[in-house]
Protein backbone atom coordinates (compact mmCIF):
# COMPACT_ATOMS: atom_id res chain seq x y z
CA UNK A 1 0.00 0.00 0.00
CA UNK A 2 1.38 3.40 -1.00
CA UNK A 3 2.10 5.72 1.91
CA UNK A 4 2.15 9.51 1.97
CA UNK A 5 5.93 9.36 2.23
CA UNK A 6 6.16 7.15 -0.87
CA UNK A 7 3.84 9.52 -2.73
CA UNK A 8 5.77 12.68 -1.80
CA UNK A 9 9.17 11.14 -2.55
CA UNK A 10 7.99 9.95 -5.95
CA UNK A 11 6.74 13.45 -6.81
CA UNK A 12 10.08 14.97 -5.84
CA UNK A 13 12.12 12.48 -7.84
CA UNK A 14 10.27 13.58 -10.97
CA UNK A 15 10.87 17.30 -10.37
CA UNK A 16 14.65 17.82 -10.66
CA UNK A 17 14.49 21.61 -10.16
CA UNK A 18 12.61 21.15 -6.92
CA UNK A 19 14.85 18.33 -5.80
CA UNK A 20 17.92 20.45 -6.48
CA UNK A 21 16.52 23.28 -4.33
CA UNK A 22 15.73 20.83 -1.51
CA UNK A 23 19.27 19.48 -1.58
CA UNK A 24 20.51 23.04 -0.97
CA UNK A 25 18.11 23.61 1.97
CA UNK A 26 16.55 26.70 0.43
CA UNK A 27 12.87 25.69 0.51
CA UNK A 28 10.40 26.21 3.35
CA UNK A 29 8.87 22.79 4.08
CA UNK A 30 5.55 24.19 5.30
CA UNK A 31 5.01 26.26 2.14
CA UNK A 32 6.05 23.37 -0.08
CA UNK A 33 3.69 21.01 1.76
CA UNK A 34 0.74 23.32 1.08
CA UNK A 35 1.76 23.52 -2.59
CA UNK A 36 2.01 19.71 -2.90
CA UNK A 37 -1.20 19.03 -0.97
CA UNK A 38 -3.65 18.90 -3.95
CA UNK A 39 -1.35 16.62 -5.91
CA UNK A 40 -0.78 14.27 -2.98
CA UNK A 41 -4.51 14.09 -2.17
CA UNK A 42 -5.28 13.29 -5.80
CA UNK A 43 -2.81 10.41 -5.82
CA UNK A 44 -3.78 9.13 -2.38
CA UNK A 45 -7.51 9.62 -3.11
CA UNK A 46 -8.20 10.87 0.38
CA UNK A 47 -7.72 14.02 2.51
CA UNK A 48 -4.16 14.55 3.69
CA UNK A 49 -2.86 16.88 6.39
CA UNK A 50 -0.05 19.29 5.42
CA UNK A 51 1.85 18.14 8.53
CA UNK A 52 2.07 14.62 7.10
CA UNK A 53 3.65 16.01 3.95
CA UNK A 54 6.11 18.06 6.02
CA UNK A 55 7.18 14.86 7.79
CA UNK A 56 7.66 13.14 4.45
CA UNK A 57 9.78 16.06 3.24
CA UNK A 58 11.98 15.83 6.33
CA UNK A 59 12.59 12.14 5.57
CA UNK A 60 13.65 12.90 2.02
CA UNK A 61 17.39 13.09 1.44
CA UNK A 62 18.06 14.04 -2.18
CA UNK A 63 21.48 13.54 -3.65
CA UNK A 64 23.21 16.84 -4.09
CA UNK A 65 24.91 17.21 -7.44
CA UNK A 66 28.54 18.13 -6.95
CA UNK A 67 29.29 21.67 -8.07
CA UNK A 68 30.58 21.68 -11.63
CA UNK A 69 33.85 23.59 -11.58
CA UNK A 70 35.02 23.04 -15.14
CA UNK A 71 32.23 24.89 -16.94
CA UNK A 72 34.71 27.72 -17.24
CA UNK A 73 36.61 25.36 -19.52
CA UNK A 74 33.83 25.36 -22.10
CA UNK A 75 35.42 26.24 -25.42
CA UNK A 76 34.47 28.57 -28.23
CA UNK A 77 30.81 29.04 -29.09
CA UNK A 78 30.02 28.97 -32.82
CA UNK A 79 26.62 30.21 -34.00
CA UNK A 80 25.10 29.40 -37.39
CA UNK A 81 21.84 30.69 -38.80
CA UNK A 82 19.67 29.62 -41.70
CA UNK A 83 19.22 25.94 -40.84
CA UNK A 84 16.34 23.69 -41.87
CA UNK A 85 15.37 20.46 -40.15
CA UNK A 86 13.70 17.53 -41.92
CA UNK A 87 12.30 14.44 -40.22
CA UNK A 88 11.57 11.39 -42.35
CA UNK A 89 9.96 8.08 -41.51
CA UNK A 90 12.46 5.24 -41.90
CA UNK A 91 12.01 2.98 -44.88
CA UNK A 92 13.84 0.33 -46.89
CA UNK A 93 15.24 3.06 -49.12
CA UNK A 94 16.14 5.69 -46.53
CA UNK A 95 19.84 4.75 -46.46
CA UNK A 96 20.04 4.96 -50.25
CA UNK A 97 18.47 8.42 -50.13
CA UNK A 98 20.96 9.44 -47.46
CA UNK A 99 23.89 8.12 -49.49
CA UNK A 100 22.76 10.01 -52.58
CA UNK A 101 22.38 13.19 -50.57
CA UNK A 102 25.83 12.86 -49.02
CA UNK A 103 27.35 12.37 -52.45
CA UNK A 104 25.61 15.50 -53.70
CA UNK A 105 26.79 17.77 -50.87
CA UNK A 106 30.31 16.40 -50.34
CA UNK A 107 31.87 19.40 -52.08
CA UNK A 108 29.71 21.97 -50.25
CA UNK A 109 32.44 22.82 -47.74
CA UNK A 110 30.66 25.85 -46.27
CA UNK A 111 27.25 24.24 -45.97
CA UNK A 112 25.97 22.75 -42.72
CA UNK A 113 24.87 19.11 -42.76
CA UNK A 114 24.17 16.59 -40.02
CA UNK A 115 22.22 13.35 -40.06
CA UNK A 116 20.90 11.22 -37.21
CA UNK A 117 18.57 8.26 -37.00
CA UNK A 118 16.80 5.95 -34.59
CA UNK A 119 14.71 2.84 -35.14
CA UNK A 120 11.71 4.83 -36.41
CA UNK A 121 12.79 8.21 -37.80
CA UNK A 122 15.69 9.88 -39.57
CA UNK A 123 16.58 13.50 -38.96
CA UNK A 124 18.47 15.86 -41.28
CA UNK A 125 19.67 19.34 -40.35
CA UNK A 126 21.08 21.33 -43.26
CA UNK A 127 21.83 24.83 -44.42
CA UNK A 128 18.65 26.19 -45.91
CA UNK A 129 20.49 26.58 -49.22
CA UNK A 130 20.42 22.77 -49.51
CA UNK A 131 16.65 22.41 -49.21
CA UNK A 132 16.11 21.68 -52.89
CA UNK A 133 18.85 19.04 -52.83
CA UNK A 134 17.36 17.31 -49.79
CA UNK A 135 13.86 17.33 -51.25
CA UNK A 136 15.19 15.98 -54.55
CA UNK A 137 16.86 12.94 -53.01
CA UNK A 138 14.15 12.29 -50.41
CA UNK A 139 11.11 12.87 -52.62
CA UNK A 140 10.09 9.21 -52.33
CA UNK A 141 10.40 9.20 -48.54
CA UNK A 142 7.66 10.07 -46.07
CA UNK A 143 8.37 13.52 -44.61
CA UNK A 144 6.98 13.91 -41.11
CA UNK A 145 7.96 17.51 -40.48
CA UNK A 146 9.99 20.45 -41.78
CA UNK A 147 11.20 23.38 -39.67
CA UNK A 148 12.83 26.49 -41.16
CA UNK A 149 14.68 29.47 -39.70
CA UNK A 150 16.61 27.55 -37.06
CA UNK A 151 20.00 28.49 -35.68
CA UNK A 152 22.66 26.26 -34.20
CA UNK A 153 24.98 26.96 -31.29
CA UNK A 154 27.97 24.62 -31.05
CA UNK A 155 30.00 24.57 -27.84
CA UNK A 156 33.35 22.87 -27.32
CA UNK A 157 33.11 20.72 -24.18
CA UNK A 158 35.81 20.46 -21.50
CA UNK A 159 38.15 17.48 -21.39
CA UNK A 160 36.74 14.36 -19.71
CA UNK A 161 33.23 15.82 -20.10
CA UNK A 162 31.77 12.31 -20.23
CA UNK A 163 32.80 11.88 -16.58
CA UNK A 164 31.24 15.13 -15.37
CA UNK A 165 28.01 14.37 -13.52
CA UNK A 166 25.22 16.85 -14.19
CA UNK A 167 26.92 18.77 -17.00
CA UNK A 168 23.94 18.67 -19.35
CA UNK A 169 21.47 18.97 -16.47
CA UNK A 170 23.07 22.24 -15.38
CA UNK A 171 23.00 23.71 -18.90
CA UNK A 172 19.40 22.67 -19.57
CA UNK A 173 18.31 23.87 -16.14
CA UNK A 174 19.57 27.37 -16.85
CA UNK A 175 18.00 27.39 -20.31
CA UNK A 176 14.67 26.36 -18.78
CA UNK A 177 14.91 29.01 -16.05
CA UNK A 178 15.40 31.64 -18.75
CA UNK A 179 12.44 30.37 -20.79
CA UNK A 180 14.55 29.26 -23.76
CA UNK A 181 13.06 26.26 -25.59
CA UNK A 182 15.51 23.86 -27.23
CA UNK A 183 14.31 22.65 -30.62
CA UNK A 184 16.95 19.94 -31.12
CA UNK A 185 20.18 18.69 -29.54
CA UNK A 186 23.12 16.85 -31.06
CA UNK A 187 26.31 15.95 -29.22
CA UNK A 188 29.59 14.25 -30.07
CA UNK A 189 32.54 13.36 -27.86
CA UNK A 190 33.85 16.92 -27.70
CA UNK A 191 31.06 19.16 -28.98
CA UNK A 192 27.53 19.95 -27.93
CA UNK A 193 25.12 21.63 -30.35
CA UNK A 194 21.83 23.30 -29.53
CA UNK A 195 19.30 24.08 -32.26
CA UNK A 196 17.04 27.00 -31.43
CA UNK A 197 14.41 29.12 -33.06
CA UNK A 198 16.07 32.33 -34.19
CA UNK A 199 14.20 34.48 -31.64
CA UNK A 200 16.05 32.79 -28.76
CA UNK A 201 19.60 32.65 -30.16
CA UNK A 202 20.93 35.92 -28.74
CA UNK A 203 19.55 35.20 -25.29
CA UNK A 204 21.01 31.67 -25.29
CA UNK A 205 24.39 32.95 -26.51
CA UNK A 206 24.60 35.45 -23.65
CA UNK A 207 23.61 32.75 -21.17
CA UNK A 208 26.30 30.33 -22.39
CA UNK A 209 28.91 33.06 -22.01
CA UNK A 210 27.69 33.75 -18.46
CA UNK A 211 28.11 30.05 -17.65
CA UNK A 212 31.72 30.21 -18.85
CA UNK A 213 32.47 33.31 -16.78
CA UNK A 214 30.84 32.30 -13.47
Amino acid sequence: MKTITDCVHNILRHQPFLEDALSRDIINFSSLAVDLLPQVEKIMRKPVKPGSIVMALRRYHPRRIKHIDNLRNLGDIVVRSGITEYTFLNSNTILTSQSNLLNSVKDETKAYFTYSSNFQESNILVSSSLKETVEKHFKKETCISVADNLSSMSIALPEDNSKVIGLYFYIFKLLAYEGIPVFEVISTSNYFTLFLEKDYVNKAFLLMNEIKEN
